[in-house]
């Protein structure tokens, strides 16, 4: 899709200049900056942080980030935000259709509605879940979110990120992430586009540890890919607008906040193509668990248990034998909300939509439907089964997915999603086994 240049690679120590020379020889922050750049480090994480944790980047840009007018509370910003709900959650299995596209002029920042969540930034630990459509490119306006970082989900329509490190295109099928505190604006290469968003408040999404898998599978770091450095030198009247503390918030800037010429270090922007995954599954019996599908983790303080993981369910095959090979039947203490970019998932027949959504929370029962459980029982398992054309995700938290009142309030809210389980039939004999 994209004729943009990338570098190669999951969290490895990256250097780029857009200029020769532009990166100092031997030292961060010299005298005098080449080109008469200012240097600047961007810190992700502690500075203490262990070394293969620590994510911080030096940035040498034509202005300091600083050279801004103070932040004013935004009002325009409203559907996206942290309210959770307070008090019990319906331990309800939801499920919701595509939201609809815009009719009015909507950029990306505008167009985004919080779905689900927890916790919060100020707990530096939970999610918030959200979904994204917009019919218009950012105009004079540039976003950075102090927040947390954002993992982008496209499910229809292209967008260009034009970051601080420089520029990404992600298209259905692909995701992006965005560190904390990176500036950017974003553009539409198509007439719309829709999407999912996860806002990560805890420790930065990494590879999953691969254990007795060993070397290889799922995600290989080589495929991740990071922007090379490119800088805007404009001059004009723009609108910065950060999240910060749950909040909106807006300051003028007399150019672009896009000036960075050259970068070195481990916090920056990237992008992976989730068609690129290496599916492991059994070729015996039975089932792995769904972890096998890890495609990026964020670690909570608990060894094992993670804050959020990202997992996919993509094109594959199925070759175990004397096993029911669609998902079982199963009530996790941890929190599921999937999603579905394209085709139909496999465990459910009709009512789970491209661009639609679910949420089974802790200990709540699911699995597949009734018509997907009769087919399953009866097909062949002779012969291997081919899952082509589809891509779902699913973004899986230790603690519960609170849905927020947009999302209970929402006309695409199946109220009969529970129907999907009540043609499920008594087979029990006790006189055959």
């Amino acid at each position: 899709m994209s004729t943009l240049h990338y570098q190669t690679g999951f969290g490895n120590h990256l250097a780029t200049e857009a200029l020769p020379g532009a990166l100092p020889v031997g030292r961060n922050s010299p005298q005098v900056c080449p080109y008469g750049l200012y240097a600047e480090q961007l810190s992700g994480t502690a500075f203490t942080a262990p070394r293969a944790d620590n994510r911080r980047s030096w940035l040498y840009r034509i202005r300091p980030a600083a050279a801004q007018q103070p932040f004013e509370p935004c009002e325009d910003i409203t559907d996206w935000n942290n309210a959770f709900g307070d008090g019990p959650v319906t331990p309800n299995q939801l499920r919701w259709d595509p939201q609809p596209v815009p009719t009015q002029p909507t950029d990306f920042i505008h167009g985004i509605r919080t779905w689900a969540g927890h916790g919060s930034p100020d707990e530096h630990a939970g999610v918030s879940i959200n979904l994204y459509a917009a019919n218009r490119s950012m105009q004079d306006s540039y976003f950075y979110n102090a927040d947390g970082e954002m993992l982008i989900v496209p499910q229809e329509g292209r967008l260009r990120l034009a970051t601080e490190l420089g520029l990404i295109d992600i298209e259905p099928c692909e995701i992006a992430v965005i560190p904390r505190g990176v500036r950017f604006r974003v553009l539409l290469l198509d007439s719309s586009a829709r999407g999912y968003l996860l806002e990560n408040f805890g420790a930065p999404l990494r590879l999953p540890e691969l254990g007795p898998i060993g070397s290889n599978g799922l995600a290989n770091a080589r495929d991740f890919q990071t922007p090379v450095a490119w800088y805007e030198d404009i001059d004009g009247d723009f609108t910065l607008y950060a999240k910060f503390t749950g909040g909106f918030w807006l300051a003028r800037i007399d150019h672009s906040p896009l000036d960075v010429v050259a970068w070195h270090g481990t916090h920056a922007p990237y992008k992976y193509d989730l068609r690129r995954f290496n599916t492991i599954g059994s070729v015996s019996y039975d089932h792995p668990d769904p972890c096998i599908y890890t495609v990026l983790t964020s670690p909570s303080d608990t060894p094992g248990t993670a804050n959020v993981d990202l997992a996919i369910f993509p094109p594959r095959v199925l070759a175990a034998e004397n096993t029911f090979r669609p998902p079982w039947f199963h009530r996790n203490v941890a929190s599921e909300f999937m999603g579905l970019i394209q085709g139909v998932y496999d465990a459910k027949a009709e009512g789970f939509s491209p661009g639609g959504a679910s949420l089974h929370n802790c200990m709540m029962p699911h699995g597949p439907d009734t018509e997907t459980f009769e087919k399953a029982s009866k097909a062949d398992i002779s012969q291997a089964q081919y899952i082509r054309n589809t891509m779902a995700f699913m973004f899986e938290t230790r603690r519960v997915i609170r849905p927020s009142p947009m999302a209970l309030a929402s006309s695409t809210l199946q109220s009969n999603y529970h129907q999907a389980w009540q043609g499920l039939k008594k087979h029990f004999n006790p006189a055959k086994a």
